[in-house]
C-alpha cells in the first residue's frame, strides 16, 4: 500500500475533523434555537482551517532546515491566527460593545480543533527526528 503524504494526511484530517465539528457545532446552535449562520462562524472554520494548513506545510517543509526551531515555528502560528482573530473577527465581534459566548464559540471552537490537528501532527514530525 502506498504511503500518504503527511501534507495530504493533515488537510484531510483537518478538513473531517473541522467539518464535523462545524456540522455539530450548527446542530446545537439549532437545537439551542440560536441563528446557525451568525456571528461570522462559517469564516471562522475556514481561515482556521486554511490557517492550520498554512502553518503545518510551513512546519513540514522546514522541518529539516529548522529542526531546532519547529516549537517556534508552531508557536509563530498559533500568534498568526490570533492576529488574523483580530483583525477580521474582532472588530465585528465589538461592535455592540461586548462579545457574546456565541461569538467566542465561534471563533473558539474551530480554533481549538485546529489546534488539536496541528499538535498532533508537529509531534509525528517531531517523534520522527527523536527516533
Amino acid at each position: 500500500m502506498a504511503k500518504v503524504n503527511p501534507i495530504v494526511q493533515f488537510i484531510l484530517s483537518a478538513a473531517f475533523s473541522l467539518g464535523a465539528v462545524f456540522l455539530i457545532h450548527l446542530i446545537i446552535l439549532d437545537n439551542l434555537g440560536f441563528p446557525k449562520f451568525n456571528d461570522l462562524i462559517g469564516l471562522s472554520y475556514i481561515v482556521n482551517g486554511l490557517l492550520a494548513i498554512a502553518i503545518f506545510v510551513s512546519i513540514y517543509i522546514f522541518r529539516s532546515k529548522l529542526k531546532n526551531q519547529i516549537g517556534f515555528l508552531f508557536m509563530g502560528g498559533s500568534f498568526l491566527k490570533f492576529l488574523f482573530f483580530f483583525i477580521l473577527f474582532y472588530p465585528a465581534y465589538k461592535s455592540d460593545g461586548e462579545m457574546s459566548r456565541l461569538e467566542f464559540a465561534a471563533f473558539f471552537v474551530p480554533y481549538v480543533v485546529s489546534l488539536v490537528v496541528e499538535t498532533i501532527f508537529t509531534a509525528q514530525i517531531l517523534k520522527k527526528w527523536i527516533n
